[in-house]
């Protein structure tokens, strides 16, 4: 069953813990947490000490995804906050080897991302060290964006390099997610969906989790 993973970026922040126990409630897979610093994109978000508020009241799995210029600096401060996972850019960092090997040595899931417009062929050097690739299918930086089509085809080729290279890092996607992007996501081999404006215009949660799955 595919994985539902809300984006806290489009929640409601005045009632913060309310809409956990709403999410925990509709039983989603991971909360989506995403971190953006106005440099790497144009776009300022929440840092550590909200995941440190969140993580005191659940134990649902916090998926950090890191959208900020040189994530070495902060790896450590997000771990220590409560994420579960963190996943950098590509592009954000000239040592990508090094800024994963420290998520691992934190002994937490890393995971490895990229936007629309870089080929997937940059990130294959460490698909063999990563827990999960964020395929990004929106230019990062602001919710409600439309889905950005050609981006299937890097999904279709994670599920085959997976399979061929005997991996099992987990394929997300995040962007313009909603009932009918999120079919195609899954058949070309998605394992976990990220959903924000779309998933929060609900007034009940168990109504997207339910389209998003399929069910």
């Amino acid at each position: 069953m595919v994985k539902v993973a809300p984006s806290l970026l489009s929640c409601d922040f005045l009632n913060l813990g309310n809409e956990i126990k709403r999410l925990e409630e509709a039983n989603i897979d991971y909360i989506h947490f995403d971190v953006m610093d106005g440099d790497f994109v144009p776009n300022i978000s929440f840092a550590f000490p909200i995941i440190d508020q969140i993580r005191k009241v659940t134990n649902l799995t916090i998926d950090t995804h890191l959208m900020v210029s040189n994530p070495e600096r902060y790896i450590q401060k997000f771990a220590d906050a409560g994420s579960d996972i963190i996943t950098v850019h590509v592009e954000a960092t000239k040592h990508i080897h090094r800024a994963i090997q420290q998520i691992k040595d934190l002994e937490i899931k890393s995971g490895i991302t990229l936007n629309p417009g870089t080929p997937i062929e940059q990130i294959i050097p460490v698909l063999h060290m990563v827990d999960l690739v964020l395929v990004m299918t929106v230019n990062p930086g602001f919710g409600g964006q439309l889905f950005i089509n050609e981006c299937l085809d890097k999904i279709k080729f994670l599920k085959e390099y997976r399979t061929t290279h005997n991996l099992d890092f987990e394929i997300e996607v995040d962007g313009g997610v909603n009932e009918v992007t999120s079919k195609l996501c899954v058949d070309a081999g998605a394992d976990v969906l990220v959903a924000g404006s779309y998933f929060f215009k609900h007034e009940d949660y168990h109504t997207p989790v339910k389209q998003l799955r399929g069910e």
